[in-house]
């Protein structure tokens, strides 16, 4: 898919996300709409069929289920009728290989994918999307030790850093001291890039430029991005972490693709 038409994409994947969400009375929307343009980067213009994903931000996976949807790989009766856990399982038949949910679960398993294919030799990528609140977990840094130190350069790890963990700001709920996401991952030799987690073209060319790269270290992206994106009432705003939009707040809900909620 050019560039030029990610940005839509997304725009079609978050009004789907709210509008089937809210059909279905099904909770979780806020985390969802924070990493809606990283998923269409990888799924639309980054990942070859032979490349995996780890979710490990299970509680965002409706812009997942929509993308495997429209993608054609989940059935549209499914999703519709939200036929889903609403927090990631593993499903294998649609590509997702893993369930999450608690925190820190993921990075490991994408970290083992990663050097089972070094060891037989298979050249494909694995990308895992952590949220920021699991960098208080011992067992995400243990998992970046265990790839750094056997140079697993087909890792690539994206943190969706929204700021927000469950129903608090994250800087509320983790020391300040160990704030520095970036400082902490440059302390175990890595280099992240940051960038705009809303901006897909950016999203896309850093991504593509990590299977490209030279480099023998795992690939780090800390996409800055709003929890609720997209949705005004929801954007930066705890509550919502769980929340469906009643009545006085998405009033035209049979036509929420121009409802003003949207920027």
């Amino acid at each position: 898919m050019a560039l030029a038409r990610l940005k839509s994409k997304s725009n079609a994947i978050r009004q789907d996300v709210l509008r089937v969400a809210v059909k279905n009375n099904a909770g979780h929307i806020a985390p969802s709409l924070s990493c809606i343009e990283i998923l269409v980067a990888l799924y639309y213009q980054v990942m070859t069929p032979e490349d995996k994903l780890i979710f490990s931000k299970a509680h965002g996976c409706y812009g997942l289920y929509s993308i495997l949807t429209d993608k054609g790989i989940m059935s549209r009766e499914r999703w519709e009728n939200f036929d889903l856990p609403g927090c990631l399982e593993r499903m294998p038949k649609y590509g997702i290989l893993a369930g999450c949910g608690a925190l820190g679960h993921g990075l490991p398993i994408a970290v083992g994918l990663a050097y089972g294919a070094k060891l037989r030799k298979e050249n494909y990528h694995v990308f895992c999307i952590v949220g920021d609140g699991e960098t208080q977990e011992g067992s995400t840094w243990e998992a970046i030790q265990f790839a750094v130190k056997h140079k697993l350069n087909n890792l690539i790890i994206i943190i969706d850093d929204n700021g927000l963990q469950a129903m608090d700001f994250r800087i509320k709920i983790l020391d300040i001291v160990s704030e520095n996401i970036e400082r902490r991952l440059q302390g175990f030799g890595l280099n992240p890039i940051r960038c705009d987690g809303h901006d897909t073209d950016t999203i896309a060319r850093v991504l593509s430029s990590f299977k490209q790269s030279f480099s023998i270290m795992p690939h780090v992206l800390i996409a800055k991005t709003v929890k609720g994106k997209g949705v005004k009432c929801m954007e930066n705003v705890a509550k919502w972490h769980f929340r469906v939009p009643d009545g006085s707040e998405l009033p035209k809900r049979d036509n929420l693709q121009t409802h003003s909620l949207f920027h």
